[in-house]
């Protein structure tokens, strides 16, 4: 696992050996120890993903971070002697340091030491495939990186001459400060073009009238497994943490006959960094502007509230906590298999979230039932119209059957009788033909 003084490149890293890893967390008032405990767990996981294995934990209490070391000078003197026993290549925090907890933490323990924000980034690096996710994954990680550059002091400065300019004049650090900052704002620019871009597909979107579904959840709760089975495509399924980073968009065909786009979007996970929501910010407006939000949940994972109050919490973050939610629980087949107190979790779940659904978009069984629950939580913010059309307007009543969903359709002398769904464009189009 890098860190990010050179994990910032526009390739790939190739990582032929495993790095050696520590994982520290401290629990603080109005924590519990077993949330630290979950909290290490995930940061294995997520090490793991970034290709590097862990050797030991280090839990520790305390009442306020140290704010030179973190955990204070006798814990990280305990913790230099337990790197030194397993001879760990870098250390790894489960909350985020600041640059100088960071510097003083190196000098003390001999070896690197990060946080799980730059762990997260590493991954990010390593997934992103698209120019726009490798762009936004870069400026992530130049944020990240900006406050932690490191100088020699005056040792690399350039000469300056002169009445009026003796002195060290410019270090190496305000060089390499300067060339971070041109480049991060290269990379907003391309962002903001690359923004404007995607802007106008929504807008082709919207012409096209199609009702929006994004897929969220925590990261590895099965979303692109689940976009596959329900439209058929072909999007990367792997068992790791963040697979996915672009967002990929489907044509959906409802039971109604009704035609959706779903669109798979980056997982989310605990103590996300601002960073990556920054950066991935544009990216992630497909979810604020959809109609309907189906949040996928892990039903195997170990504290699934835990994991819905995270995504929800960065939903709230972008502006998405106002578009409508159905909540879908993942994998039950897999909970069932873990024994009766992981299928009572999911019980217990479905029964405290009204209109929740349980599946497994692996097997295939409940997504009919989930089919169902997105068109009708859709059909929610539509009306059913009642329209007559004459017999002679044969292409009027072409029109509705394209236009939206019939719920009914009778004969009635001169004319059809017909009971649609029609959103507000669609009632504006049709006006005359309303029933009184």
């Amino acid at each position: 696992m890098t860190p990010p003084e050179s994990a910032f490149t526009d390739t790939l890293i190739s990582r032929t050996v495993r790095e050696r890893i520590v994982v520290v967390g401290v629990t603080f008032p109005g924590a519990t120890a077993a949330a630290t405990e979950a909290g290490l767990d995930e940061l294995a996981l997520l090490v793991d993903t970034a290709g590097a294995d862990v050797l030991a934990r280090i839990v520790q209490r305390r009442t306020a971070p140290d704010p030179a070391t973190y955990v204070g000078r006798g814990k990280a003197d305990e913790l230099r002697a337990i790197c030194l026993e397993v001879d760990a290549d870098t250390v790894v925090f489960d909350d985020d340091l600041s640059p100088a907890q960071q510097r003083n933490l190196e000098a003390i323990l001999g070896r690197t030491a990060i946080d799980r924000t730059a762990v997260i980034l590493d991954i990010f690096a390593q997934n992103a495939r698209t120019p726009e996710g490798r762009a936004q994954v870069e400026l992530a990680l130049l944020r990240y990186r900006l406050p932690r550059l490191r100088g020699r002091g005056t040792s690399f400065s350039q000469q300056a001459g002169g009445i009026g300019t003796r002195g060290p004049g410019e270090t190496q650090l305000e060089v390499d400060r300067r060339r971070l900052v041109r480049r991060m704002t290269r990379l907003e620019s391309d962002l903001r073009q690359l923004d404007r871009t995607r802007r106008t597909q929504r807008k082709g979107r919207a012409r096209s009238r199609h009702r929006t579904v994004s897929l969220v959840g925590y990261t590895n709760a099965g979303k692109s497994t689940l976009l596959n089975r329900l439209c058929g495509s072909d999007v990367l399924v792997e068992n790791r943490l963040f697979s996915t980073l672009d967002p990929r968009t489907r044509q959906l065909v409802l039971p109604g006959g009704e035609t959706v786009l779903v669109t798979d979007t980056v997982g989310f996970v605990r103590k996300l960094p601002h960073q990556v929501v920054e950066a991935f910010r544009s990216t992630l407006e497909v979810v604020r502007e959809s109609d309907l939000i189906v949040h996928l949940v892990d039903g195997s994972a170990p504290d699934l509230e835990g994991q819905i109050d995270a995504v929800r919490t960065v939903l709230a973050e972008i502006g998405a906590d106002v578009v409508p939610e159905l909540l879908a629980v993942n994998k039950v087949d897999a909970a069932a298999a873990l024994g009766p107190e992981a299928e009572e979790e999911v019980t217990r779940l479905l029964a405290e979230h009204t209109g929740a659904v349980a599946l497994s978009a692996r097997s295939g069984s409940g997504v009919e039932g989930l089919l169902t629950a997105v068109g009708d939580r859709l059909r929610v913010a539509d009306r059913v119209v009642e329209l007559v059309i004459p017999w002679a307007r044969g292409d009027v009543l072409a029109a509705v059957h394209r236009e939206g969903e019939i719920v009914r359709e009778d004969a009635a002398g001169d004319a059809t009788r017909v009971h649609v769904v029609l959103d507000e464009v669609g009632r504006a189009r049709f006006r005359e033909f309303v029933a009184s």
